[in-house]
């Protein structure tokens, strides 16, 4: 009889795969109120690594992390009026507490531009405070009617930027420095994660901004997923907040700013670019774990020979984890790590020990070979090179197959079903994109006909990219 497949095959039910992938990879679990999710120590471990990756690229950009409370009195969030309503319909709102009624209701933050700004307007008197960068790791609420691990969630971890700046080119230069150097690189270089780094429309913009930059990656199924975004706002909170400076020549001017945010739909994001059949794949970069060494049987000589392999792999900085649990079958731990898409396993047994060589099994290209065991140290690097570029050579290829050239907006419908389309702004325009939003599609975000970010909506040449997305 034919063994069942772990997960159910992407081809025959992508979303049951996935959550089949988060499952049984341990990475998460449902939360007791709905939409809210139990981030478990695997799936905690891929966050922590963005978190590091990310936070010393954000401090390279010259921005301090901070912190601001979760909850904002009602009242800030009604000072920016598009900003409020753009969030009303996902607001959590606290009314009672400690035994009676709120004089004033309390909002659970979907985001902290309001108290954010409440602050800054007390920390800038000066142009010398300027330009004033802060970051912030914290969680958020927004409460999501059509819940999905990782990808929409009514609580999810995030980082959120805020910065002030005296002039708006400082400010526009700033958003487009953490879209492309720190998001872009990030996402490209770590993730392996082939992002279109691109500009949302007036109608895609976020709420109170003046413009908002993005980045939109291809899932296996050719849904987009929107990675990140940066945001210029403008004056718009610095004049609800009264946020200003006095400048060089003695006036007082108001600041202008952006803010920019990640969050753990970054994990969803990796799942389903590069995920497969047998589990997740995770970029060597990336991964908590490199490279496991397992026993495949509980003999002395074996135990001591994969804790000393971990040892020198250690040591040369490969993150490694030695699996000696020889109480538990060999295949079926095998399996797991497959599942949890470590990047390298070493497997070794007696035989091997007589050989002195280990099977080294690649988890992102596949298959298995022989090595000496003394070659791993100076082997490993090169094999977590090569793995981390197929990764994003692969995303690219994927990306660029299931990309469609259009001309109408029945085309570009038409593409969505099984991908991406790119249409001319010019001939899809405001009236398309209704039409198009009608049945689920949305223009994701405008390029320059050479794929670089545009400087406005309406500039010459600009392309739309059309697709169904998470």
């Amino acid at each position: 009889m034919a063994k069942a497949p772990v997960l159910t095959p992407q081809a025959e039910d992508f979303p049951r795969w996935y959550q089949d992938l988060i499952n049984k990879a341990e990475l998460a679990d449902n939360g007791p109120v709905r939409g809210t999710m139990v981030v478990r120590p695997y799936g905690y471990g891929l966050w922590e690594r963005m978190q590091q990756e990310m936070d010393a690229r954000i401090k390279e950009a010259g921005a301090e992390n901070a912190y601001f409370p979760l909850f904002i009195p009602q009242s800030y969030l009604t000072k920016e009026a598009e900003h409020v309503e753009g969030f009303a319909p996902e607001l959590a709102v606290v009314t009672h507490a400690g035994g009676k009624d709120l004089e004033e209701p309390v909002v659970v933050r979907p985001t902290s531009e309001t108290i954010v700004n409440e602050y800054f307007s007390k920390w800038v008197q000066s142009y010398r405070d300027l330009p004033l960068l802060v970051n912030q790791w914290a969680n958020v609420v927004r409460w999501e009617l059509r819940p999905r691990v990782f990808l929409r969630t009514t609580e999810f971890l995030w980082q959120e930027g805020h910065t002030c700046h005296a002039t708006y080119e400082d400010a526009r230069d700033y958003a487009a420095r953490i879209h492309r150097h720190v998001y872009g690189d990030f996402m490209t270089d770590v993730l392996a994660i082939d992002v279109v780094l691109g500009r949302k429309t007036a109608q895609e913009r976020f709420a109170g901004a003046v413009n908002t930059l993005t980045l939109e990656a291809m899932m296996r199924d050719g849904k987009a997923l929107q990675m990140g975004t940066s945001h210029e706002l403008g004056q718009n909170f610095a004049k609800a907040f009264n946020t200003q400076y006095l400048s060089a020549d003695g006036k007082q001017e108001l600041v202008w700013q952006t803010s920019w945010g990640t969050s753990t739909r970054m994990v969803g994001g990796l799942i389903m670019t590069h995920g497969d059949d047998n589990g997740l794949r995770v970029p060597p970069r990336l991964a908590p774990v490199q490279a496991v060494v397992l026993a495949i049987k509980g003999d002395e000589a074996v135990l001591a020979k994969v804790r000393e392999i971990g040892e020198r792999l250690k040591a040369t900085g490969v993150r490694v984890r030695v699996d000696d649990r020889t109480d538990a079958p060999f295949g079926r731990r095998a399996v797991d790590w497959e599942l949890k898409g470590v990047p390298v396993r070493i497997e070794v047994g007696p035989r091997d020990l007589e050989s002195g060589t280990a099977m080294l099994a690649r988890r992102i290209p596949g298959g298995k070979e022989p090595v000496a065991i003394d070659a791993l140290a100076s082997l490993l690097p090169k094999v977590l090179d090569d793995d981390q570029a197929l990764l994003l050579k692969e995303s690219r290829e994927l990306r660029e197959s299931r990309t469609a050239d259009v001309t109408t907006i029945a085309e570009a419908s038409e593409a969505a079903a099984t991908g991406w389309a790119r249409i001319r702004w010019a001939d899809l325009g405001p009236e398309g994109e209704a039409k198009l939003a009608e049945h689920g599609i949305t223009v994701r975000c405008l390029v320059a006909e050479d794929g670089s970010v545009p400087d406005a909506d309406d500039a010459p040449g600009n392309v739309a990219l059309v697709a169904r997305a998470y």
